[in-house]
């Protein structure tokens, strides 16, 4: 394994052990084996060690499964499935390692404005949905009525909140459900 990876798995540890809020770049370091200046020729910033560990480090396969989405093609509704379960899969792993951060103000408007650096943050997960959308409804796949971005919002919403709520509730979550529900409203979105 090479060094990038041994720091991206400390760093995965260390931030879903104590939470994004409370790691430091020292201690992902030390969990890594390495010194501090070494995590630094790797990464930017703990902003950028995150966002790696959201992308290499989930098992949901979200990002890639949204960048790789082509209109067109396969049934849409099973693709919402398949966005579903991702998203819940995503925010499940993510929520132990984020949820700490909205607990310090300080430390939110720092992450935000790191994000606004990196160029990035949650709104990217919204914005490939809705491309893969409005896609999909010029292709009259979707009917010409549909709002891509309310469409996406009530399906990412709706996995969010079912996903927030297994963490206090033994419910489990039902992605197919939530798909279903939101295609009724669709009218059947006609073709798939």
């Amino acid at each position: 394994m090479g060094t990038r990876d041994r720091m991206l798995d400390a760093a995965a540890h260390v931030m879903r052990t104590k939470g994004l809020a409370r790691t430091t770049t020292k201690e992902i370091a030390k969990e890594a084996g390495f010194s501090e200046a070494a995590l630094y020729k790797h990464f930017a910033d703990k902003t950028d060690l995150f966002l790696a560990v959201l992308r290499e480090r989930t098992p949901s396969g979200l990002h890639t499964l949204l960048t790789g989405l082509e209109a067109g093609r396969g049934d849409v509704r099973r693709t919402l499935i398949d966005i579903a379960r991702a998203a819940m899969a995503f925010y499940a792993e993510t929520f132990p390692i984020a949820a700490s951060i909205f607990s310090e103000p300080a430390l939110l408007a720092a992450h935000r404005e790191a994000l606004k650096v990196h160029g990035t943050g949650p709104a990217m997960v919204p914005r490939m949905l809705v491309r893969y959308l409005e896609a999909e409804r010029s292709l009259g796949r979707l009917p010409a009525g549909a709002d891509p971005e309310a469409v996406a919002d009530l399906l990412l919403g709706a996995c969010h909140y079912q996903t927030f709520l297994g963490f206090f509730a033994d419910r489990p979550t039902d992605p197919e459900a939530l798909v279903t529900a939101l295609w009724d409203g669709l009218g059947g979105a006609g073709p798939r």
